[in-house]
């Protein structure tokens, strides 16, 4: 890596180690088989479970040594260690006899067999004979909620779960409780998990005591799933996933490593939210007019519509970039429309310029969280970008890092670094306009409307352009201009929760001054709506309210909405009366939405774990993601390859990189269909997969030919490449090793551990800065609204388990969702609108009335009226609104 490296030896064998890290990292690089507990990458040491013991000694000539922890010893020069020597392989073993004397040795029954850390160690150090014969102590299990069953009763005490729940992701609802023997790992009463991070706990566990509940409802053992390498379609981030299948139903998700995106974790949304994928009320056939048809009439009926008439495309900023590319070459250029809504196009095309900026340095998860100031301008990122607010949370331990380097403590003893740190935090400036759960790491926290907000991005320019003049700086603003002035890696983040293009604009103009200030860009993360909307506004298109107008005017014949529920982007008051107006409408989706039930032509739709596509993610990082399984039933296809007549996803593919030229670049880590691991493709499932024969007995007692694949280097099959052969890390459906049967394998996939896969991180930068010269003048930039001025705002509330359309289908989701919907507003605006008193209040937007609770909030913005987003329906934010208390 280009650092300076120690020589150590480990049973006689000279290796480089680098002087900054442990011995366990070391060890677990060099492909040696070292059992830990305690350690984790992302958490840093405690040398708390004593398994990864070793043998250290003097020097050549000390035959003896003395037992140390790997987790805990560094890597000085001319270091020597032994793991095999007879004395540490004794402990080791006996530290898991010890451990396991009061396991319940439930492993047939628990979801975690077969893939379970703590099956690979005992395995790794021979405890094969059970010498207690005691009464074992026992626990009772918790109710943590519709997400994460417990059964304390395998637990090792190795703290990894509180580590991570309270230390990184800053829960609190989850403690260490008991001492000695007796450590009881749970909430002090049951109840729902309240961190939105908890599905990670079921990774970190090394045993079964955290488990994925829905899993373990519907179970099927690791071998037995088949598996893709895919990524989450539930925000703009972008996180990798692996989805496992079988029967034809999602079974789980796990986190899929990437690097420089979500690392070793997922949010709960992200990892719980694939129930839509298998409800029962999905389009599986395909209709004419509420008539079940053929696929190949469905098809004929398709070309049919499309030949006569004008014809419009709606496209999706959820669907695949080759299935919108599919759309756009199917009705024509001309007669292609984006399928967001004017406040969301406006916000998206805002935030593509903001990246496109020479000024600025588009920044992923990972430069967040090693960044040491950090602003976050207008945007609840833990509820629109949840795996970006953890990485802020680690953001703050920067200061805390650089204390301990001075005192030359390693990074990585993580108990002695926040002991150091105590309350020590880096700067972080959090101003939206609803509270959030970043406000407690804050330095300063302010509470504003949209426009106030994009007002307070231009005084901080102000004083980044005059730091030595102060009349027009507030003292927040001067407090995040110095902190900014100040930091090595300053970093700014916002997005388009508000869908407001003048905040953007305005933290434009932030970013230009930080340029003219220091000379530098400054690092810019910018959390898009969803999943693809940074890909469908690269794509580009005419706007959705374009297509409105000529479907009111009686100008269009047929329109083709491709994934897409248009009564979330147009208010149904307004909708209606256009498609009254539209001969033919046809609609694929493989989503039961209001727009799907409208459809004359409906077309199912495959979705993202039953197609092939790419997906661009708020750093602008097209990332392919891989079908798990063909459905068993019904007709549900690619969207893609019902738009195209005949042809390949690669030819569609190629023909996308003419509009898209970055996306011509070859992609190490993702290579095209054609490559081969000595002429065999990489199966799906894996090499002890069982019942392949049987699984289908029921409907044919004939074994089917399993499904090709064309569309990628991938086979529906195990047969194939090793697990063991050296694959892209793009290409990679499962991560085992041998006696490495858990996801602990992961180290045997990476570059050095916590750092890039490898063969390097997948996905290709799409967004390239622009010259100086065509970023536009800062007059343009600065122009701060986009919403027409009035004395209260209008403010999108999202909720990280409600507000993205897909996830919100899913049962368990639903189940988490705390709350209600209401509308929110300070009490300063409560007392002017005269609503003081009242229970309820109705709003009306335009032709859209809502009647909801009133939350009289004092954390809330002045001079803002929060609504939740899944209630907009797309009704304009600029649009005129009344607010009235209402006692009925």
């Amino acid at each position: 890596m280009g650092r300076p490296q120690n020589t150590i030896w480990i049973d006689g064998q000279p290796q480089a180690a680098d002087p900054r890290r442990h011995l366990l990292e070391v060890a677990l690089e060099l492909g040696l088989d070292l059992p830990y507990f305690c350690w984790h990458p992302a958490l840093g040491c405690v040398g708390a479970c004593r398994q990864c013991a070793v043998t250290q000694y003097r020097d050549e000539n000390d035959t003896q040594g003395r037992i140390v922890m790997a987790c805990m010893t560094p890597c000085a020069d001319g270091s020597r260690f032994s793991i095999h020597a007879p004395a540490a392989q004794e402990m080791r073993q006996g530290v898991v006899e010890m451990l396991m004397t009061n396991h319940p040795h439930d492993c047939p029954v628990c979801e975690e067999g077969g893939n379970c850390h703590l099956q690979d160690v005992t395995v790794m150090t021979g405890q094969a004979e059970r010498r207690y014969r005691h009464a074992k102590r026992t626990h009772r299990n918790q109710d943590l909620g519709p997400l994460v069953a417990h059964e304390m009763n395998r637990c090792i005490a190795c703290y990894r779960c509180v580590r991570f729940y309270r230390d990184y992701a800053g829960g609190t609802d989850l403690d260490a409780f008991g001492a000695h023997d007796n450590v009881y790992f749970g909430r002090a009463q049951d109840g729902t998990l309240e961190s939105p991070f908890s599905g990670n706990l079921v990774e970190v566990c090394p045993t079964g005591v955290f488990t994925d509940r829905p899993y373990g409802e519907d179970y099927t053992r690791k071998w037995d799933l088949q598996s893709a390498p895919s990524v989450c379609a539930h925000c703009s981030i972008g996180c990798n996933t692996l989805p496992g299948e079988r029967y034809g139903r999602i079974k789980r998700i796990e986190n899929r490593y990437h690097g420089e995106i979500n690392g070793y974790f997922l949010c709960d949304r992200g990892r719980y939210g694939h129930g839509y994928a298998q409800r029962a009320d999905r389009p599986r056939e395909p209709r004419w007019c509420g008539e079940t048809v053929t696929r190949s009439a469905a098809a004929s009926r398709l070309d049919a519509v499309c030949g006569s008439g004008r014809v419009l495309g709606i496209g999706s900023p959820r669907a695949s970039l080759e299935a919108n590319f599919a759309l756009r070459q199917r009705v024509g250029d001309a007669c292609f429309h984006r399928g967001e809504s004017a406040d969301e196009q406006a916000a998206t095309d805002a935030a593509l310029a903001l990246l496109r900026h020479p000024a600025v340095r588009i920044a992923g998860v990972r430069d967040a969280g090693r960044s040491d100031a950090a602003v976050v301008l207008g945007e609840d990122v833990t509820q629109t970008g949840a795996r970006l607010s953890l990485a802020l949370r680690q953001m703050v331990r920067q200061d805390s890092f650089e204390q301990a380097d001075a005192m030359q403590v390693p990074r990585w003893q993580d108990a002695s670094v926040r002991l150091i740190a105590q309350e020590t935090r880096s700067p972080l400036f959090v101003a939206t306009p609803a509270p959030s759960d970043l406000d407690a790491l804050a330095r300063a926290s302010l509470r504003a409307a949209p426009p106030a907000l994009a007002a307070l991005a231009g005084e901080i320019a102000q004083r980044l352009s005059s730091p030595e003049g102060d009349t027009l700086a507030t003292g927040i603003a001067a407090d995040i201009a110095a902190a900014l002035l100040a930091a090595k890696r300053p970093l700014l983040v916002t997005g388009c929760g508000c869908r407001d293009a003048g905040l953007l604009r305005a933290a434009t103009r932030l970013a230009t001054a930080f340029h003219a200030a220091t000379g530098r860009p400054l690092d810019v993360a910018v959390v898009f709506p969803e999943a693809n909307s940074a890909g469908a506004a690269l794509l580009g298109g005419h706007a959705l309210v374009d297509a409105l107008d000529a479907m009111r005017a009686g100008h269009v014949q047929t329109l083709v909405v491709l994934e897409n529920d248009l009564f979330r982007r147009v208010p149904a008051a307004e909708l209606e009366p256009a498609l009254a107006r539209v001969r033919n409408l046809v609609v694929l989706d493989h989503v039961d939405s209001p727009t799907a039930q409208a459809a004359d032509l409906l077309l199912p739709a495959a979705n993202v774990f039953e197609s092939d596509g790419t997906l661009v993610n708020f750093e602008g990082r097209a990332q392919r993601h891989f079908a798990v399984f063909r459905p068993l039933e019904g007709a549900p296809r690619p969207a893609w390859r019902w738009l195209q007549h005949g042809g390949s996803f690669d030819g569609l593919h190629q023909r996308l990189a003419q509009q898209l030229p970055a996306l011509a670049q070859p992609d190490p880590a993702t290579p095209g269909s054609d490559f081969r691991i000595a002429g065999t493709r990489i199966p799906r499932q894996p090499h002890r997969y069982s019942g392949r024969t049987a699984m289908h007995a029921a409907r044919d007692i004939h074994e089917p030919r399993p499904p090709q694949d064309h569309a990628s280097p991938l086979a529906f099959s195990m047969e194939g490449a090793p697990p063991t052969a050296a694959r892209p890390s793009g290409l990679a459906p499962v991560v085992w090793a041998p006696s490495w049967n858990s996801g602990q394998a992961l180290h045997r996939f990476q570059q050095e551990i916590g750092g890039d896969l490898r063969g390097g991180n997948p996905g290709i930068r799409l967004i390239v800065p622009l010259d100086v010269t065509d970023a536009g003048n800062d007059a343009e930039v600065a122009g701060a609204t986009g919403r027409t001025p009035r004395a209260d705002a209008l403010v999108p509330l999202h909720d990280l388990f409600a507000a993205e359309e897909l996830s919100a289908l899913a049962a368990v989701i639903t189940q988490r969702r705390s709350g209600r919907d209401t509308l929110r507003v300070h009490p300063d605006t409560a007392a002017r609108l005269r609503l003081t008193g009242a229970e309820m209040a109705r709003l009306r937007i335009g032709a859209t009335t809502l009647r909801l609770p009133l939350h009289i909030d004092a954390g809330f913005a002045r001079n803002a009226i929060g609504v939740p987003l899944t209630l907009l329906a797309g009704a304009p934010l600029s649009s005129d609104f009344q607010l009235t208390g209402d006692g009925a």
